[in-house]
């Protein structure tokens, strides 16, 4: 199983020559509310056509805030300026397709592999010498029965059955659904293939073993929950069979 140690620790052993981590080290950061200078800076052209069709002034600003937030943390990983740290996506291993592949950095040039999520209130990047998906849900309102048929199998839904009235069954969903989409974004995907057929086991809490791939992929991913503040709901994935410890650290946007 992959090991899970809190931010509030700090990690033991040292980034490897290329300054990549073994196992990984997922940043997480409460949401940004207003749009700060400084950050809006740090953005590139596509980002401010992108922020430009915000609809709302709390949209842009956690919008803003997070990919200013992904820059600090690559540049103090990489010892670079967070200016200079230019964004791109892979070729997606499922059908090529530079548009929609996973993210990457593409300078300054390391092999590493990241992955980002976000959600109200909360932003998180992971980041691996191997290939690695990660994702935030915030606790809401979900239409769960409306969903289940179409997001879990029919051991998930099983089980969800059985989980206490309140916000349970919400939170076992959530579950369910960080889990699926962390495995799927580590694959490459993302939320392209069936998820009712990604069994993510949520009756075992910590890490499981969840199998999903494409060809030229793993099939086989070890997925940790991340213990993140209760109103939010995480998960990381990595290949099974890495070494090295997961990490969660808090980033103070320093």
């Amino acid at each position: 199983m992959t090991a899970l140690r809190n931010s509030a620790e700090s990690a033991s052993g040292s980034p490897n020559v290329r300054g990549v981590p073994d196992g990984a080290i997922v940043w997480w950061w409460r949401g940004a509310t207003t749009v700060l200078a400084a950050d809006l800076a740090l953005l590139d052209d596509s980002e401010r056509r992108r922020l430009r069709r915000m609809r709302t002034a709390a949209d842009a600003a956690e919008f803003v805030g997070n990919r200013a937030s992904v820059r600090r943390v690559l540049a103090g990983l990489l010892d670079a300026a967070p200016e200079r740290i230019r964004l791109g996506r892979r070729p997606c291993p499922g059908c090529g397709d530079e548009r929609h592949g996973p993210p990457a950095v593409l300078d300054p040039q390391v092999e590493c592999w990241i992955s980002v999520s976000h959600t109200s209130g909360c932003g998180m990047l992971a980041v691996a010498a191997v290939p690695v998906g990660v994702d935030v849900e915030r606790m809401r309102d979900v239409r769960v029965r409306d969903l289940a048929s179409v997001v879990l199998t029919p051991s998930e839904a099983r089980w969800l059955e059985g989980r206490p009235a309140g916000d349970a069954p919400i939170r076992a969903f959530l579950r369910c659904w960080t889990r699926k989409e962390a495995a799927l974004k580590a694959v490459g995907v993302g939320l392209t293939v069936p998820l009712d057929g990604v069994e993510t086991h949520p009756a075992v809490a910590g890490t499981v073993t969840v199998a999903a791939g494409v060809p030229g992929t793993p099939d086989a991913w070890s997925v940790t929950d991340l213990p993140v503040p209760a109103a939010w709901t995480a998960s990381v994935a990595l290949p099974v069979g890495t070494a090295g410890p997961v990490r969660l650290r808090p980033h103070t946007g320093d």
